[in-house]
């Protein structure tokens, strides 16, 4: 059977009703007007293809579709319902629905109208919660709390408010006697007060004047009182009440709380004995503190020692030594600037990078710089410095001023008794190590003459010997070669028999060539021993111990002879002399150096390299160079070689003098001694001789 069709009329009156409402047959829904179709959130064709339970939330489609048959088969108006719908938004909505049945084109069909009871239901549970929520905070509020309506009896009576009364909320909720939980006959509390509107006629004759206004809450007051009766011995309470309206702004009941106050009066009381204590022990103090300022401010004043106070850069007070010390005469320190006891705007500025950053963290500052007086007259003084307030360093600083003027002039005297005493034994310890080399160096040249002349003597005769010998092997050759050429008759035939065996025995013409170069050879190790024998009496110069004119080529030749078996394993040496004119020195002195710069370079040398000694002339100025190859010297050893002691060598090795003392003696020439190094590749000395002495 085809589902009956709604008329326009019957369209319209549905249109015309404010309540959603559709019209379902047994399958399907056939029409909703507009507030259906809002409520719901379906348009009328999304409505038209759903079953009459179609709109309903899951849980309760099979109650709305028992509903809807219940309704077309009985007569009559159904009684009301409350089913959730899912809207087409996906919310749910609670909904009240009343059905009634009704014949349109002879097929029965319910007209279903629906109350939304979402935004009541929210309503009702919001003051449901509310309500709950007020009860909590009242009865969890840990101040004693209770409340009365406007019959005067108590409707709230929290746990804190038993707990101070020793009366329980089941004792007094619902009586209009509240004041038996604080008085011993009746009266009336704050609160009754309130309620009854007599709170501005009667609350001075029941509280006196303690009664006020709450600065806090309009129609509220508050008091404190003394309550007798409440625990064991009395209570003192603070109170406040104000009165309860409803919508319409009538007064229907009154809340009150009490706070308990006794340990604070209690404090109070103890407070105002201690402060009288304590008012009369100030008062002892202050005279006391009083009897001390007079003596602090006669000590201040007659101290020994400058004593000032300032603030921002200013003085504030000073004592009378102060004014003696920076000669400040009727000039008052008061306002005095600071900066007018300086020389200058730097002293100023160095004392303040000095004493900020000590100051400033609440220290004590001691120093001492040069300061000056009003007059202009120079001050050596001790500065003592701390704050006021360390809590508060704009609070203003103490200094106290010493003059150590004299102090300072005995200290520079002594510094400079010891800077002279330290030169001077300097002097003489340099003065005694060269008095020892010197000795040594005596002491060598004496040896050196004396195995020279004992040397010379054997020397001299050997030489002799072996001219003479040269003389007379030369004519023995010439006849043994004038026989040789003779023809064989004609030397009788004995002599030539022995000249043959004499040939035999010694190879006569071997020895004829090689005997001369024996005698040449002897000769020139003759020339050697006595070249040796001289470059040590020249070395030494034992014969030359005073200034005089010196070829300082043949110094370094010599000195370089000496030393040769120290360098000659070690390196090669190589010679680059320029042509240098006589120098006036001390010659022995000077081969001393040459001596000290040969040896170190072998020594600096780890297996084999070069050592190179060179000469030049540049102006009045002699130049003697000793380079090396050896392993160089760090910047830390360069700047400390000349010092006496040091040295780099092992233990046993090396004095360490040897540097110092050709130091002294180039020095002593009036001469300066360069260095260069490099580690890794060698070292450079480069020692500048004047040719001629400016005071010899």
């Amino acid at each position: 059977m085809s589902p009956p069709v709604l008329t326009g009329d019957f369209q319209l009156a549905l249109q015309a009703v404010s309540l959603p409402a559709l019209v379902h047959g047994a399958d399907h829904i056939l029409f909703a007007n507009t507030a259906m179709e809002r409520l719901l959130g379906y348009d009328q064709d999304a409505l038209q293809l759903m079953p009459p339970h179609g709109w309903a939330a899951e849980e309760f489609a099979d109650e709305l579709k028992r509903y809807g048959k219940r309704s077309l088969a009985e007569e009559g108006e159904m009684a009301a319902i409350e089913i959730e719908a899912l809207t087409g938004s996906g919310s749910r909505r609670v909904l009240e629905v009343k059905a009634q049945r009704v014949m349109l084109a002879g097929q029965p069909c319910v007209v279903l109208t629906g109350q939304d009871l979402s935004d009541i239901r929210y309503v009702q549970n919001s003051l449901l919660d509310v309500g709950r929520v007020l009860h909590q905070i009242i009865e969890n509020n840990p101040v004693a709390t209770f409340v009365i309506d406007k019959s005067h009896r108590v409707t709230q009576w929290n746990a804190a408010c038993a707990q101070l009364t020793d009366r329980d909320a089941s004792e007094m909720l619902g009586r209009d006697d509240t004041w038996r939980a604080f008085y011993a006959e009746p009266r009336a509390l704050l609160s009754d007060l309130i309620l009854d509107g007599r709170v501005e006629e009667e609350r001075e004759r029941v509280y006196g004047r303690d009664c006020t206004r709450s600065p806090h809450l309009s129609n509220a007051y508050e008091v404190e009182g003394y309550f007798p009766n409440v625990g064991k011995e009395g209570r003192w309470l603070y109170f406040t009440a104000a009165p309860l309206v409803d919508a319409h702004g009538e007064v229907v009941g009154a809340i009150e709380t009490l706070q308990d106050v006794t340990r604070r009066r209690q404090a109070e009381d103890e407070l105002r004995r201690h402060r009288t204590e304590l008012e009369n022990m100030i008062a002892d103090r202050t005279a006391e503190l009083l009897s001390t300022h007079h003596e602090l401010e006669a000590f201040l004043e007659n101290a020994s020692v400058g004593i000032i106070a300032t603030v921002n850069q200013q003085v504030q007070r000073g004592n009378k030594k102060f004014m003696e010390m920076f000669e400040l005469g009727d000039v008052s320190p008061h306002g005095l600037p600071t900066s007018s006891l300086f020389k200058s705007a730097e002293d100023f500025e160095a004392l303040g990078k000095v004493a900020f950053p000590v100051l400033s963290q609440g220290g004590s500052l001691l120093h001492e710089m040069e300061m000056c007086t009003l007059a202009g007259n120079t001050l050596w003084v001790q500065i003592i410095a701390y704050v006021a307030n360390p809590a508060d360093i704009d609070a203003g600083t103490w200094w106290l001023l010493q003059d150590r003027t004299e102090v300072r002039r005995a200290q520079r005297e002594v510094e400079l008794n010891f800077e002279r005493i330290k030169h001077t034994n300097s002097r003489l310890e340099e003065a005694q190590n060269q008095l020892l080399q010197s000795e040594k160096m005596a002491s060598i040249g004496q040896l050196a003459a004396g195995v020279a002349h004992e040397i010379n003597n054997p020397i001299g005769f050997v030489s002799s010997n072996l001219s003479s010998l040269r003389g007379y092997v030369e004519p023995v050759f010439s006849l043994l070669a004038m026989l040789k050429r003779q023809p064989a008759d004609a030397l009788p035939a004995e002599v030539q028999g022995e000249l043959a065996r004499l040939n035999k025995t010694i190879d006569l013409d071997f020895v004829q060539e090689d005997l001369p170069q024996l005698l040449s050879e002897s000769e020139d190790g003759l020339s050697r021993v006595k070249k040796i024998v001289q470059d040590l009496k020249d070395f030494s110069r034992v014969d030359h111990a005073d200034w005089q004119d010196a070829d300082l080529n043949a110094g370094l030749d010599s000195t370089l002879n000496v030393v040769m078996n120290e360098v000659k394993y070690k390196a090669e040496v190589r010679k680059d002399y320029a042509v240098l004119p006589p120098v006036r020195c001390i010659a022995a002195q000077l081969n001393q150096v040459f001596m000290n710069l040969i040896v170190n370079a072998a020594h600096a040398i780890p297996e084999r390299g070069t050592i190179t000694l060179a000469t030049r002339v540049e102006g009045d100025w002699v130049c003697v160079e000793v380079g090396d190859t050896g392993c160089g010297m760090s910047e830390e050893v360069k700047r400390r070689i000349f010092e006496p002691f040091y040295t780099t060598k092992p233990v046993g090795q090396g004095t360490g003098l040897g540097l110092s003392l050709s130091f002294s003696i180039v020095q002593k020439h009036g001469g300066r001694i360069e260095v260069e190094s490099e580690i890794g590749v060698g070292t450079r000395f480069k020692v500048w001789i004047p040719v001629r002495q400016a005071q010899a």
